[in-house]
């Protein structure tokens, strides 16, 4: 009887012959079918947590524990949603219109400061020479609080759209560069050396060794800085904005509507959740060849 065999097309994997001396089988099709369905079974799982809250949120004011002034219930704000979606409020505008405004700021900001971070990460995580030239003065930006830049960027470039771009890509380029740098730095160096061993040039141990080596962190760095790119832009709104969710804020505080300051608020984090989960879309996809604890 035959044993267990080294499968000739996948170095390492442990194939178990058939009586036909095939190592596949009609069960390993099968397999892709529950694999699925466990991505689709973990999606609804991460929909309960936000649907327990919510319903705590609506028994908190059923048994009048907050005033429903100071928090609102989610049937007042989901009533308010609507209304700001179907009227066009001399106020407020509508909901949809500001909402778009916010999407276009954090897309131009977040490409921005994504490509700057991604761009300085691998001048410094490649070079020494870069290292010390690039990265003291971004830890240095690192630790500036984003408040603190308005009043400069104010002066420097006015009350236009470009220092609110500038305060979101700033925001989104930290994150990415930091993890950025840090998968570079923690590719194994053995892997380096075998590539030279192969002949492969400098370009091609980049772009086929050290940057493949680092997507698992550049993909954590990816996930922090749209969480970054959404804080920033609240931050930024603040900039004498006529449009957007934080205009919105400002209007329902000035009128003293915590109902609307909620929808804006549930809003930024649906648009932060959706985004979230297209980057851990791309992630499954990119990095389909890792395996994690919980996948085994």
């Amino acid at each position: 009887m035959a044993g267990p065999t080294l499968s000739g097309a996948t170095p390492g994997l442990l194939v178990r012959e058939g009586p036909s001396g095939a190592g596949g089988s009609a069960g390993d099709a099968g397999r892709a079918l529950p694999a699925s369905r466990k991505r689709r079974r973990r999606g609804l799982l991460r929909l309960i947590s936000p649907v327990v809250l919510l319903l705590l949120w609506q028994g908190e004011n059923k048994l009048g524990l907050v005033s429903a002034q100071k928090l609102p219930p989610p049937t007042q704000v989901w009533s308010t949603a609507v209304s700001l979606v179907t009227t066009n409020s001399p106020a407020y505008g509508t909901l949809q219109d500001a909402m778009l405004v916010s999407l276009e700021r954090v897309a131009i900001g977040f490409g921005c400061g994504a490509t700057a971070g991604i761009l300085l990460a691998m001048i410094t995580g490649l070079s020494r020479v870069g290292e010390n030239a690039v990265d003291p003065p971004l830890q240095m930006l690192r630790t500036l609080p984003l408040f603190g830049l308005i009043p400069v960027f104010i002066v420097w470039f006015g009350i236009g759209e470009l220092p609110k771009i500038l305060l979101i890509a700033i925001g989104t380029a930290i994150p990415l560069y930091l993890n950025t740098f840090a998968g570079i730095r923690s590719v194994d160096g053995k892997l380096a050396e075998v590539g030279r061993v192969l002949g492969l040039r400098r370009s091609e141990l980049i772009t086929q060794v050290v940057l493949p080596g680092a997507l698992p962190q550049v993909f954590v760095g990816l996930r922090l800085s749209l969480g970054a790119a959404w804080l920033s832009l609240v931050v930024a709104e603040q900039i004498n904005a006529n449009a957007g969710l934080g205009f919105m804020i400002n209007q329902a505080e000035q009128f003293d509507r915590n109902d609307v300051i909620f929808v804006c608020l549930l809003v930024y984090c649906i648009l932060g959740l959706l985004t979230d989960a297209l980057v851990r879309l791309l992630e499954r996809r990119a990095l389909a060849w890792r395996r994690g604890l919980l996948d085994q």
